[in-house]
């Protein structure tokens, strides 16, 4: 009971009273390339000591010691924090530049006063949008009639991005979802296809985004985008016309050659039979 009492009375100790206390983890999202600061929110003071670890060994960053009027600061120019850290002297807030995915985790801030504060913050980093393609699926191009080259009403379209992880990529119909797909997987390709009418009047929109920013292309000119469809269910059409004459004149050039054959042989076995 004895050992009990005096281990919630450290805790208690260690999280507000004179060994410190710790606040809830901060997330940021950044972009790739980007730059980010992580603040302190607080002056530097005589004899402070403000220091800055990252990851899960805690490897120390960056630093500052006040001692009297003159701040000591540490910067870390090593692996791949080379060339990117900067420091504050005043508050001892860190900025990070041209931010890579190396630098997603956890960043640990501890203000060493009177007692020991703790802030922590969890950093990912994203990569930046592509940019969004889309085309015409003309292995889908459909129409209301195969027999008529105008009767072409309907075409598919196919939005796409490459190289692309934690997006989400959506069509949509004005301001309404139509379809949407998403992946987190790293470097791969997503598409997600739609089906419009030929000479719909709508405004038809592709968006990707991801945690931290968007993308959107829009549809302007459907009959513009789908006069591949079109042509293709044309050529299509003149292709079946081309192959059933072409089968036809099979058809009469293989009948009448029997049909010769067939009267040459009767006219050379007449004479024959007569004699």
């Amino acid at each position: 009971m004895i050992l009990n009492t005096a281990l919630i009375c450290l805790c208690i100790l260690t999280t507000n009273g004179v060994f410190g206390e710790t606040e809830e983890v901060k997330s940021v999202s950044v972009t790739e390339g980007d730059s980010v600061s992580l603040n302190t929110d607080v002056q530097v003071q005589r004899d402070d000591h403000i220091l800055w670890t990252f990851g899960p060994q805690n490897t120390r960053i960056a630093e500052i010691f006040k001692r009297d009027q003159i701040n000591i600061i540490f910067v870390s120019n090593d692996g791949s924090f080379r060339d990117k850290l900067q420091m504050d002297n005043q508050t001892g807030s860190l900025t990070i530049r041209n931010i890579r995915f190396e630098h997603t985790g956890l960043y640990e801030l501890a203000i060493i006063r009177s007692r020991k504060t703790l802030k922590r913050f969890n950093v990912t980093v994203y990569a930046p949008l592509p940019i969004l393609v889309i085309s015409v699926n003309s292995l889908n191009c459909s129409s209301s009639s195969s027999s008529s080259r105008s009767s072409v009403s309907r075409c598919s379209l196919v939005c796409s991005v490459f190289n692309v992880s934690h997006v989400t990529l959506s069509w949509y119909k004005g301001i309404r979802v139509l379809s949407s797909n998403s992946v987190s997987d790293l470097s791969i390709s997503l598409s997600l296809p739609l089906e419009v009418e030929y000479q719909d009047k709508n405004t038809y929109s592709c968006v990707i985004n991801n945690t931290i920013s968007n993308q959107t292309t829009h549809l302007d000119n459907i009959m513009q985008l789908c006069h591949t469809c079109e042509e293709q269910s044309h050529r299509s059409y003149l292709i079946s016309v081309g192959v059933g004459v072409l089968l036809l004149l099979a058809i009469i050039a293989v009948s009448g050659g029997i049909m010769i054959w067939y009267f040459k042989n009767r006219k050379s076995a007449t004479p024959s039979e007569t004699q």
